[in-house]
């Protein structure tokens, strides 16, 4: 979400942020706000990503500032999107306007890292979540009922909820939907569901499961179709690309999320660490980082690892 301040004098008067997909983009949002238009004429806009040069779902917003006279623009970061890409900055240099690029850059960077990923590596950003018990382990070989063996605790469960409100599609394997028969929804909190994304072998699992209930969509990726000499998460991740898929989570199970840390295909990784053990069962993920920070949440720790393979 890009997000807009218009300030005069050191006095903000305008502000907005991006409407939803097709809407108004935060600079026109923040233009609107503005209650004496004639004050634009001296003001500065402070954006965090380049404004748009391009007729889209809506005009171009660089056109709106020339409009209004805006001397001057503050951007954190250009705008990688081939249509944009520079030509914003461009446009208002070249009638005059005052710009200036990189201001708060890693912070806007990390704003949009979704945007910025999808764009410049032409994949989905990529969170990888699992929960293990302290000894390293994410469920027993053998359960009673399909359904989910909770390690983490309740708060971390209601926290994972919410990521998964924060992004756009949520990934499984099949063996997870037949042992667990995951909802994969966002029920503990107010918000929207993602896009469910389950890997097959084949094209014959049932739809009994709550996975293809209709609480969200759901995608199914037959892997068998994919290239077999070809880095199978690559071709995933090309599969969601192509899907507009522009933020994923994978939670499952262990043998797919390792898919992902193999082929260094990861932005995020989130490990709910239990202070329960369990004396034998299925192992968890192998990532090795040192780039980790930790938290207490309820009787669990949650680590956060961040990829910096760039």
């Amino acid at each position: 979400m890009v997000g807009c301040v218009i300030v005069v004098n050191s006095q903000i008067i305008g502000e907005g942020y991006t409407s939803t997909y097709g809407g108004p983009h935060a600079e026109v949002n923040a233009i609107r706000s503005v209650k004496d238009l004639n004050l634009l004429k001296k003001a500065t806009l402070y954006v965090t990503l380049e404004p748009c040069s391009h007729h889209g779902k809506t005009p171009p917003c660089s056109d709106l500032i020339l409009k209004y006279k805006i001397p001057k623009v503050v951007i954190g970061c250009i705008d990688p999107h081939k249509k944009v890409s520079g030509k914003g900055i461009e446009r208002l240099r070249a009638h005059g306007c005052e710009v200036l690029v990189g201001t708060e850059e890693a912070l806007c960077r990390k704003h949009h890292k979704r945007f910025l990923t999808y764009h410049t590596k032409k994949r989905p950003y990529i969170i990888l979540k699992w929960a293990e018990t302290k000894n390293g382990f994410v469920a027993p070989f053998e359960k009673n009922e399909k359904r989910p063996f909770w390690i983490s605790g309740k708060l971390s469960r209601q926290l994972v909820h919410q990521w998964r409100a924060e992004e756009q599609a949520v990934l499984v394997g099949a063996n997870t939907v037949i042992q667990d028969n995951p909802r994969l929804t966002t029920r503990h909190v107010n918000g929207k569901n993602p896009t469910r994304v389950v890997l097959t072998k084949s094209d014959n699992l049932s739809k009994k499961y709550a996975i293809f209930n209709k609480d969200a969509e759901t995608i199914t990726i037959n892997i068998k179709s994919l290239k077999p000499n070809s880095p199978l998460v690559n071709q995933i991740c090309n599969e969601l690309y192509n899907k507009k898929i522009t933020s994923l989570i994978v939670e499952g199970g262990p043998k797919t999320i390792q898919l992902f840390i193999d082929e260094n295909l990861w932005d995020e990784a989130r490990i709910f660490k239990a202070s329960q053990a369990m004396k034998d069962g299925i192992k968890a993920p192998k990532l090795l980082t040192n780039n980790e920070t930790a938290m207490v949440l309820g009787n669990d720790q949650l680590y956060f690892s961040f990829n910096e393979f760039d």
